[in-house]
């Protein structure tokens, strides 16, 4: 008779693989590391994760969600301003980006290590990213601005060097002028919020 997966297995798996990827870089990381840091079998691993590439996969589509849960929280009582919810994007990912344990985007740091990727993997990374671009474009464009591409450019890549700060000693003062910066363009491009 199979023997069935102890419960949580899979998350105590994935967690152990997370840290360690999250650490040291996905190309760094071995699967025994991964056994070894789990206190799991061979078997175990195997029968949740069959491939590396499904256990990269996986940790990703959790750091998916937890971004998703910390927008969400961020957001959390705010009017449904654009603006405002703009605000409070970038903030909190500057909030992110300069906590002491902070690396860099889980998603960032695995397409550079894999350009090129066309899996599974790559394609959870570019999804969240496209995506995260299109929740700034969709508030960009609800404001009325004379260009809204431009200022959804410009506050990309104001995210973009926030994530790009991890780690440097002066993070924190990177994560300031980044709010402020936000601000300092919805303040002089926005007339209105269109509906």
């Amino acid at each position: 008779m199979a023997r069935t997966a102890a419960p949580g297995s899979r998350e105590r798996i994935l967690r152990a693989a997370g840290e360690l990827f999250y650490r040291h870089g996905v190309r760094a990381v071995g699967m025994n590391q991964v056994i070894d840091a789990a206190g799991c079998g061979k078997n175990l691993l195997y029968t949740h994760f069959p491939s590396k590439d499904d256990l990269v996969a996986a940790y990703l589509r959790g750091c998916r969600r937890e971004r998703e849960r910390a927008g969400l929280a961020a957001a959390e009582g705010l009017a449904d301003d654009p603006a405002t919810r703009l605000r409070a994007l970038v903030a909190e990912i500057a909030a992110t980006a300069t906590a002491p344990d902070f690396r860099g985007c889980a998603f960032r740091l695995y397409l550079a290590e894999f350009p090129g990727d066309a899996g599974e993997p790559g394609r959870v990374a570019r999804d969240y990213l496209r995506d995260t671009r299109a929740e700034i474009d969709a508030l960009v464009a609800r404001l009325d601005v004379a260009d809204p591409g431009r200022l959804a450019d410009r506050i990309w890549l104001i995210v973009e060097g926030l994530y790009g700060s991890a780690g440097r000693t002066d993070a924190a003062a990177a994560a300031k002028t980044a709010t402020e910066l936000v601000d300092d363009l919805l303040a002089e491009q926005v007339t209105s919020i269109v509906d």
